[in-house]
């Protein structure tokens, strides 16, 4: 299944939750918010629910009746179901948020809560899905390849060597080639900020890429759009 952005086509979300009013005004706000919801009242509707339907991302209660949300969780990674699942539950404690994050939750999120935290999370986790599905492939532009998941770079056939974190850098620099990529969207693609820190970490990155590239003997691929970001020229 491809992962959407939260900004493009509407996301599936299958939403378990056996408190009825609660149900209805987390279904209604993240309509209001685009996601394309559907709603089940216990464990064992959520399991009918998945195996009918594949959904981008599920939201589920930790307690629930007939199965309980923890059991549908590994039920979910026993059949390697691999769709995002954000648990909610009254239980904080460390012990309840540790069991279910070791039963395959991808977040965590107790009750109370705001619907702005959890639609925070919902693009959290899809951001976190999306990234682990680009570090899987082979990208290629120019005389480079790059794979993230075999940690391998080679420049017209011949291995370059790099650091784990050049090697994603360089990645989104090909997938995009003839693309202006910003800081702050390098920043959060390739070290997961959300912010901008004080410190000039992609520069920094940047100027050590360039230095490996250019020991290959060949031109530097890698352009500066000043006061912008960056580009690679294939």
């Amino acid at each position: 299944m491809t992962t959407p952005s939260p900004e493009s086509e509407a996301i599936r979300l299958l939403l378990v939750e056996d408190d009825e009013p609660l149900r209805t005004m987390l279904a209604d706000q993240l309509e209001a918010r685009d996601y394309d919801v559907h709603s089940v009242a216990d464990g064992r509707a959520a399991i009918g629910a998945v195996g009918a339907t594949p959904f981008d991302v599920i939201i589920l209660d930790r307690m629930l009746p007939f199965v309980d949300g923890v059991d549908v969780l590994r039920w979910l990674r026993e059949q390697e179901v691999k769709t995002p699942v954000i648990l909610l539950t009254a239980l904080g404690r460390l012990p309840e948020r540790v069991e279910g994050l070791e039963a395959g939750a991808d977040d965590y999120v107790v009750k109370p809560f705001e619907i702005d935290e959890l639609h925070a999370r919902i693009r959290a986790v899809l951001r976190r899905r999306t990234a682990a599905n680009a570090d899987s492939a082979t990208v290629t532009a120019g005389d480079i390849t790059v794979s993230v998941a075999r940690h391998r770079v080679t420049r017209a056939g011949k291995p370059v060597e790099m650091h784990k974190t050049e090697i994603k850098l360089l990645a989104e620099l090909v997938r995009e080639a003839g693309t202006v990529l910003t800081r702050p969207l390098l920043l959060e693609r390739v070290w997961g900020y959300d912010f901008v820190p004080t410190t000039n970490i992609v520069d920094a990155h940047i100027r050590r890429l360039r230095q490996r590239l250019e020991a290959t003997g060949l031109p530097d691929p890698i352009v500066t759009v000043r006061g912008v970001g960056y580009m690679f020229r294939s």
